[in-house]
């Protein structure tokens, strides 16, 4: 018999379960994810897809500076904006078949509801892109603090015994640009803590798992679930890491994708990775400018994105 009390720190921990990328279907990852909170696909990108990220983006790494305050250690790069800064980060990572069919099926709202008169207008919103971070820590660094990260959506919810869809404001996605251990500061995360109260904390580090990846490897993560970058112990390894995270349409990006990026970059991505960056409407009536899709203004005079918001 399943059990359906309510889940806790104190629950068994659920298995976290890899796949190969080659020959998984998104429904077995999303119940992979429904169930622990995280999942680990192999060979996500390829080699020259993976060398094409690092070349586009260590300039910018190179640019950093370390974190004013306490939550990157110092020894931690970061390069942001990737959407304007390295088409392939955009198409193999953000727009890659698997993550966003994973995000729509998780992130995508419904309005079926709502009454305009005497008929009702049913409005779908899509996922939209939250952020873009490539990480790079050096040897030396200290572990980041346990923490959620859909906190900027002020999520305080209760404990269930089995995922909700709705629960979820965020998803997030990690590639691993190169080999990534426990050593050398894999993300670490509790499984299972999605389906906590949030009252209940905080979280224990004896519950971790060490998300170890390959190059080209990937982790996938709800933002409700407890996590952090461990510490680098080695003496001369770099863990390069991609991130994204997606999150519902209707909801602030946490990275502004439009001051974060350049313009005339994205005009030259894929159509629907530009709706994804949030260009497109949330429907109904989110996000547009003189009551037109923001698609209309990098698309000038295109009748195609001159329509109904609902």
């Amino acid at each position: 018999m399943v059990n359906m009390e309510p889940k806790s720190a104190q629950s068994p921990l659920p298995k976290v379960i890899e796949f190969n990328a080659a020959d998984i279907s998104t429904e077995d990852v999303i119940r992979a994810l429904r169930t622990a909170g995280g999942v680990i696909v192999r060979q996500l990108i390829p080699p020259e897809q993976n060398h094409q990220i690092e070349r586009d983006v260590r300039p910018w790494l190179q640019k950093d500076k370390p974190w004013q305050g306490d939550f990157f250690p110092p020894e931690t790069r970061r390069a942001y904006g990737m959407m304007g800064k390295s088409r392939t980060f955009a198409e193999a990572i953000v727009g890659n078949r698997l993550w966003t069919e994973v995000c729509d099926a998780l992130l995508t709202s419904v309005n079926r509801h709502n009454w305009v008169g005497d008929k009702t207008e049913e409005s779908v919103s899509g996922p939209q892109l939250m952020n873009t971070i490539v990480f790079s820590i050096g040897p030396g660094a200290r572990a980041q603090e346990l923490h959620r990260d859909d906190a900027n959506h002020h999520q305080d919810l209760r404990a269930v015994a089995e995922h909700q869809l709705g629960r979820d404001t965020g998803i997030g996605l990690f590639v691993a640009g190169k080999r990534t251990t426990k050593q050398n500061g894999a993300t670490r995360f509790i499984p299972g803590s999605h389906l906590w109260d949030y009252r209940e904390g905080p979280a224990r580090e004896d519950q971790a798992f060490y998300a170890e990846l390959e190059a080209g490897d990937a982790f996938m993560m709800l933002s409700g679930c407890f996590h952090g970058g461990s510490a680098n112990r080695t003496a001369d390894e770099e863990r390069l890491v991609y991130s994204t995270f997606m999150t519902r349409g209707y909801l602030r990006q946490e990275e502004n994708q439009y001051l974060a990026n350049d313009t005339e970059a994205i005009k030259k991505l894929p159509v629907w990775l530009q709706e994804r960056m949030g260009y497109g409407i949330s429907r109904p009536f989110l996000g547009w400018v003189d009551l037109e899709s923001p698609m209309a203004l990098l698309h000038s005079g295109d009748a195609a994105y001159q329509q109904d918001l609902w």
